[in-house]
């Protein structure tokens, strides 16, 4: 398995026989510069998006166009990107699970908000979203940007993720020592990669916070496009 972070909260994750693009952000993505655009989408087979905001969707529709890759997430967010002539999308819900290949995804719940940008203000598009991703003998938890929420005590429970890929930058999502916290009381990851982060001032720059507080824990700071691997 390969994890690679595309910049922000954008990641490439090779699992099985899949390449899964987790809310893939290029243009205007100030970490993600030009030459990696062709190399981030190469052989992609399923795109996911956790939520609506443009720093998750703003290149939805150019990246399905390129690499013809099926597109899932929230029943509204999908319904609404159909309408805008997005091909083969599967909306589903908390709760739900679908078959990528031989990767199963499923759906749970965060804490923040959804939306896309309309002409009379933002339009609210369901809820926002993280992933369980289970195969190669795995589960990742792709928080999705959420804060610190009671409901990961039943998620970390019930699927048992060893892998945790965390929004950490804090303003919007937790920040690291709060990832590090939810890390620590509701799961038990062998492996914990921040994301959502470092892209903006407002963010945070450093994972520090998050290694002091997972003792223990393999907690990697991702480098541009360099494979994480597992």
């Amino acid at each position: 398995m390969n994890i690679i972070w595309l910049g922000h909260g954008s990641f490439r994750i090779e699992i099985e026989d899949q390449v899964l693009l987790i809310d893939p952000w290029l243009t205007g993505n100030p970490m993600l510069g030009d030459e990696h655009h062709a190399p981030a989408l190469e052989g992609a087979t399923q795109i996911l998006i956790t939520h609506g905001h443009f720093d998750h969707t703003q290149d939805l529709i150019m990246v399905a166009e390129k690499t013809g890759a099926p597109v899932a997430g929230m029943v509204e967010l999908m319904g609404y990107f159909d309408a805008q002539g997005v091909q083969n999308t599967t909306g589903f819900n908390k709760g739900g699970t679908i078959k990528c290949g031989k990767v199963a995804v499923s759906m749970v719940p965060a804490s923040h908000s959804s939306s896309v940008s309309g002409d009379s203000g933002p339009i609210y598009m369901g809820a926002e979203t993280g992933f369980m991703i289970s195969g190669e003998g795995h589960t990742i938890y792709v928080s999705g940007d959420t804060g610190i929420m009671a409901d990961m005590e039943w998620m970390g429970d019930y699927y048992k993720p060893d892998i945790g890929i965390l929004s950490a930058g804090g303003h919007y999502t937790m920040d690291m020592a709060q990832a590090a916290y939810a890390s620590k009381k509701y799961f038990d990851f062998k492996t914990v990669i921040p994301g959502h982060y470092r892209t903006f001032p407002a963010l945070e720059q450093s994972a520090k916070a998050l290694v002091d507080g997972l003792p223990g824990v393999n907690v990697i700071e991702p480098e541009l496009m360099k494979p994480i691997k597992i």
